[in-house]
């Protein structure tokens, strides 16, 4: 190891203050290290953003200091890129940032030493298509959304799998998510949890009407297709709870497996079954 990039979560004393504690960790240890603030501003509101992260290209692996949302921002801008990377958690659920605040000086030290292992995670790649043209294109980690205005009423759409009709949903929205998004919103929605290893894509609708519109599986190499219906008002995008774009009539959402899948280091330590029992407090009084 050469050169690790340090990325923490911004307005967060506690995220400063670990980053260069870190930063001098890894400098005793003769390693270079890039420190930066994550510059995501991704809570301003629906848009469509060009704004970038700039992750050195020759960083062994990144370090991610925050919450899963700060994780999933990071995750953005390596969307292109084959960087490994590790999250410390330091805030609330934390399914991405697996390594706790405590236990991090170990668990990288583990990782010095090259006593860990790289988990693969699918990645899905968004494209919005208008009258011809593509207005938007993003890969997400967990899950895209198309979804409803507070004033809105039930959106009607069209999908596809393959080319070939699968139904029209009539529901408050649709959740398109990835094995590692369906411990996210799919699993508020009553999505199946699946293992984050696994290769498949999820389909949960949001509060169907039709009480029979189920979650679905479809492998990996489906591509989703999704339609806007001929009237729709205050209808968006959102990918990965941060980003997107406001939908118009006979938009069309098409959805495959991206390339590459992001890289996630992870050490002998960390157990996905017991991150599960832990967050979501199964066998607990």
């Amino acid at each position: 190891m050469q050169h690790i990039t340090i990325i923490y979560k911004r307005s967060r004393s506690e995220a400063t203050q670990l980053a260069y504690e870190l930063k001098d960790w890894f400098e005793k240890r003769k390693i270079r290290v890039t420190c930066q603030q994550n510059i995501d501003d991704s809570g301003a509101g629906i848009r469509c953003t060009t704004r970038q992260l700039e992750i050195p290209v020759d960083s062994d692996f990144v370090v991610v200091l925050g919450g899963d949302g700060t994780f999933l921002s990071v995750a953005r801008f390596l969307e292109n890129r084959t960087t490994s990377v590790i999250g410390v958690n330091l805030g609330g659920l934390g399914f991405l940032t697996e390594i706790s605040r405590e236990s991090c000086h170990g668990e990288l030290q583990q990782v010095l030493e090259g006593r860990y292992e790289i988990e693969e995670r699918m990645r899905l790649l968004v494209s919005v298509q208008r009258q011809g043209r593509e207005i938007f294109r993003q890969s997400v980690l967990n899950d895209a959304v198309i979804n409803k205005g507070a004033l809105a009423r039930i959106v009607d759409l069209k999908t596809k799998i393959d080319n070939r009709y699968l139904t029209h949903y009539r529901a408050d929205g649709l959740i398109v998510a990835t094995p590692t998004g369906s411990t996210a919103y799919n699993l508020s929605a009553g999505g199946p949890i699946v293992y984050p290893t696994a290769l498949a894509i999820i389909l949960t609708p949001i509060c169907p009407f039709t009480l029979t519109n189920r979650p679905i599986i479809l492998p990996a190499t489906a591509t989703v297709e999704v339609e806007m219906p001929d009237s729709i008002r205050d209808i968006v995008l959102t990918c990965d709870g941060q980003v997107g774009c406001e939908l118009a009539a006979f938009d069309r959402i098409e959805i495959t497996t991206a390339t590459p899948p992001l890289r996630l280091i992870k050490t002998p330590s960390v157990d996905y079954l017991e991150i599960l029992r832990t967050k979501l407090k199964w066998g607990q009084n």
